[in-house]
C-alpha cells in the first residue's frame, strides 16, 4: 500500500545520497540525480574526469545470497543503456562521449555505520547489453 511506497522511496532517497557521498570521495563529481523517462530510471549520473558515469545503486540487507551487484540482470542493463542513450539525446552530448555503466551495491541493515560498498565500476558496457 502507499504506506510501504512512502518507506521504500525515503529508504531509497537516503541509499542515494549516502551512494552519493562515497562516490564523491572517491572523486566523481554529481551531475544529475534520479533522471528518469518512459524507458526507465538512472539512479546517478555522475563524472569521472572526462568519464560520464551512469550507476545503477542497489541495496540488500545482507549479502546471504550473493552481492546486490549480482542483481542486476541482462534484461536491466540493457534497460539503463537505453535509458542512458534518451539521457545523452536530451543533454545533447554525442553518442562519442565516453561513459560507462557502474554498479554500486549498498550491504546493511539499515544502521548507517555498517553499510558495505561493493563498487563495480564499468560493470557491463552497451555492447554487450
Amino acid at each position: 500500500g502507499m504506506a510501504k511506497q512512502g518507506y521504500t522511496r525515503a529508504l531509497g532517497e537516503q541509499l542515494e545520497t549516502v551512494a552519493l557521498h562515497y562516490l564523491e570521495n572517491h572523486g566523481l563529481s554529481l551531475v544529475c540525480r534520479n533522471f528518469q523517462c518512459k524507458l526507465g530510471e538512472i539512479d546517478l549520473v555522475m563524472c569521472e574526469a572526462q568519464m560520464l558515469v551512469f550507476i545503477e545503486v542497489r541495496y540488500r540487507r545482507s549479502d546471504r545470497f550473493g552481492s546486490a551487484a549480482e542483481t542486476v540482470d541482462r534484461r536491466k542493463q540493457r534497460k539503463l543503456v537505453r535509458t542512458a542513450q534518451v539521457y545523452l539525446k536530451l543533454q545533447r552530448f554525442s553518442q562519442r562521449k565516453a561513459c560507462r555503466f557502474d554498479i554500486l551495491g549498498i550491504t546493511g541493515n539499515g544502521s548507517t555505520q555498517d553499510y558495505r560498498f561493493d563498487w563495480i565500476p564499468n560493470a557491463f558496457d552497451n555492447e554487450t547489453a
